[in-house]
């Protein structure tokens, strides 16, 4: 699809090869970073009165992989807050999609997660025996999200919710996600839901100590140690040295490379494959979305390929990936960690990328099988590895600003990681008007327009009305300014 643009990245990267210049692209841009720092764990002063009555217990069964529940968890903690309700540790749906059995001590530790919160609420690790024989359902305490609206807000659970936590002294959230508005809410909640966030959960030590291994070998080693590492790997980043740490250690890209089959499939979007893609990605969404099909056959609004991607609808491909970070001015050599599923296409739609970037990395090629094994049939499990290499890389990249794991990620890192955190933030619209240029644009316009595009997305700015307090975490609820 850019073959010239692709032609005229190598040549780029080649003179920047010889030149070896220094590089600023490992740092943020803005030194404002580092007026801001967390402080939601902060205890606040509260004012002695009248102890108030628990009014219940709370149940959640989590659905989606490790960042949906992580979010049905943090808004569950902050339902029981505003219910005055005891919550039980919740529960994770098995899904046939994921295939992953874990549950909530699998994945993070129980213990920090209810000393972490016990200023704040209830939390208990099981129903009482005289409520665990109730048959949810038939007294009509289960909810689902058919009975809540999509952007709840606390009158919406006071009204829906509460009524059947008085009367029944329990309600069961099924298959819970993001149903809790980020706004309005009153500020001691929405503290206590990036509270929850950002420092009750944290991984168990089999995750933590995988991690801290994969993140050292990947740098080969470094005797530094940052926020983000004491956040995620606890006393595990501080172990014994690496055979090769005499090599010096290195700095690395962390990108999130949202074009996996399904991704591709229901943007409904084209990317260079001709006919059999077409029928490929068809027969996949009859497959896999046939409610989404059957919505679309009796809409009278269907977009054209094109114009999807003009809006900047469609997922970037790898080579647009690459173009950008070629933009950018990152060098051949650069070690870049693939997070992830795998690439549709697999190493044929990889090449373009390869060709600018060889040294693309994952796990696999870090942590030997025996290594792997405890996590080989835990989806979310292996997710937790990820996360912690894109929380902890010198740099994290993202294609798809929607998708949950770039979102708490880069919430993560802007909380836990003060100035030297830097993250990529492509705008796919502007993104998509400059790549239509392919046929005429000269590199240095383009390194000058992309340059621009990603520094926009960089500025530091608070979290507006209605945003995602895990993704935009400075917030007078959730971080202070110095």
């Amino acid at each position: 699809m850019y073959a010239r643009l692709l032609n005229m990245a190598s040549s780029s990267l080649a003179e920047k090869e010889l030149k070896q210049e220094s590089s600023n692209l490992w740092v943020e841009p803005y030194r404002m970073e580092s007026s801001w720092e967390p402080c939601a764990h902060r205890k606040l002063h509260i004012t002695p009165g009248k102890v108030v009555e628990n009014n219940g217990y709370i149940l959640i069964s989590a659905n989606g992989g490790l960042n949906q529940q992580r979010v049905a968890i943090c808004n569950g903690v902050a339902v029981a807050s505003l219910l005055n309700a005891t919550l039980v540790i919740p529960n994770f749906l098995y899904s046939y999609v994921w295939n992953d059995p874990s549950q909530f001590g699998d994945i993070y530790q129980e213990e920090h997660f209810m000393n972490m919160l016990k200023d704040d609420i209830s939390v208990v690790k099981e129903l009482p025996f005289h409520l665990k024989s109730l048959d949810i359902e038939a007294i009509g305490s289960q909810i689902t999200d058919a009975d809540l609206p999509k952007e709840a807000t606390p009158a919406d659970y006071i009204k829906i919710v509460l009524p059947l936590l008085l009367k029944n002294g329990l309600v069961h959230f099924l298959g819970y996600g993001n149903r809790l508005a980020f706004d309005p809410l009153p500020s001691h909640i929405q503290r206590l839901r990036c509270k929850c966030n950002f420092h009750a959960l944290k991984f168990v030590p089999k995750i933590q100590q995988v991690g801290a291994l994969l993140v050292r070998r990947i740098r080969k080693h470094s005797s530094s140690r940052s926020m983000l590492d004491t956040q995620l790997l606890g006393k595990f980043i501080e172990n014994h040295k690496d055979h090769d740490s005499a090599k010096g250690s290195i700095k690395y890209l962390a990108l999130h490379l949202r074009f996996e089959v399904d991704m591709v499939a229901y943007s409904f979007c084209e990317f260079g494959g001709g006919e059999s893609e077409r029928r490929e990605l068809q027969a996949y969404r009859e497959s896999h979305f046939p409610r989404l099909l059957e919505r679309l056959k009796n809409s009278t609004s269907a977009i054209s390929p094109m114009v999807l991607r003009k809006m900047g609808r469609c997922p970037l491909t790898p080579e647009e990936a690459a173009l950008v970070l070629a933009g950018l001015g990152f060098k051949r050599g650069t070690y870049i960690y693939l997070a992830g599923s795998s690439i549709y296409g697999g190493d044929s739609r990889m090449h373009p990328f390869t060709r600018l970037y060889p040294n693309v990395i994952s796990k696999e090629d870090f942590l030997a099988p025996n290594e792997l094994e405890p996590f080989k049939n835990f989806s979310s499990q292996l997710a937790a590895l990820d996360f912690i290499a894109c929380a902890t890389a010198d740099v994290f990249a993202m294609t798809d600003t929607g998708s949950q794991l770039s979102s708490i990620v880069s919430g993560f890192r802007t909380y836990h990681g003060g100035d030297h955190a830097p993250t990529l933030r492509p705008n796919k619209k502007r993104l998509a008007a400059i790549l239509l240029e392919n046929g005429t644009i000269g590199w240095n316009s383009f390194e000058d327009r992309v340059k621009k595009m990603i520094q926009e997305g960089q500025k530091v700015s608070m979290r507006k009305f209605g945003q995602s307090i895990y993704r935009h975490p400075r917030s007078p609820e959730c971080m202070c300014t110095i």
